[in-house]
């Protein structure tokens, strides 16, 4: 495929990668029901999802005609491997939302996780439709095709942080057109003009997919 402005690979798979990490991390949270940190087990969400994470891995791979090499940081990364989650760690994912506390054990309270793993939900979901779009873009990869799979995965992705994924994909996209897109689009932007007409080109895509469709 095409390179429509120059990105290195790798830069492009870890940031695709890295939110999809957040996701992981607060889907297991959430899949205890009880907003206990301690409960949650990285690991039996991997196993009971691992049919919808290969999918998504793979549609990863195709949209951003990804090399193994680069695949590989998903393992190198470590987010899909057991782990433990940890509320700092969700603290980051939700960019800081909570204060940062005199005591650890603050963060750990049920009501500060879940206000956590809600605007962690919200703002890596947006996170990740970006990156996807950008190694879309970067790929060359045909416009509707492309949109096709990322409205799959976004899809995926949002069933993965089960109660915290309060916003269906359409207002994902939403959330993502208004964060992202202003920045890059407009005139004094010193995106190029190729990568400016591939983001408007999938912005009319994935609405007519998730909006309109």
């Amino acid at each position: 495929m095409r390179q429509v402005f120059p990105v290195a690979e790798s830069v492009l798979a870890r940031e695709i990668l890295a939110p999809l990490g957040g996701l992981v991390e607060i889907g297991a949270v959430v899949a205890t029901g009880t907003w206990n940190v301690g409960a949650a087990s990285l690991g039996g969400l991997v196993r009971h999802r691992r049919a919808e994470l290969d999918r998504l891995l793979e549609l990863i791979r195709e949209t951003g005609d990804f090399s193994p090499v680069a695949m590989g940081i998903a393992d190198e990364l470590g987010y899909l491997r057991e782990h433990e989650v940890t509320a700092p760690s969700l603290f980051l994912w939700s960019g800081g939302l909570e204060a940062v506390p005199s005591r650890i054990e603050e963060l750990e309270r049920p009501q500060i996780v879940r206000r956590m793993c809600l605007m962690g939900a919200d703002l890596q979901l947006t996170h990740f439709l970006q990156a996807l779009v950008t190694a879309a873009i970067v790929a060359g990869t045909e416009v509707r095709q492309g949109a096709a799979m990322i409205s799959e995965m976004l899809g995926i992705a949002v069933d993965l942080v089960g109660a915290a994924g309060r916003s269906a994909p359409a207002e994902v996209f939403r959330m993502w057109r208004v964060v992202h897109l202003p920045a890059i689009l407009r005139p004094d932007s010193d995106a190029p003009e190729s990568g400016k007409a591939g983001f408007r080109a999938y912005d009319r895509a994935l609405e007519e997919l998730l909006v309109v469709g």
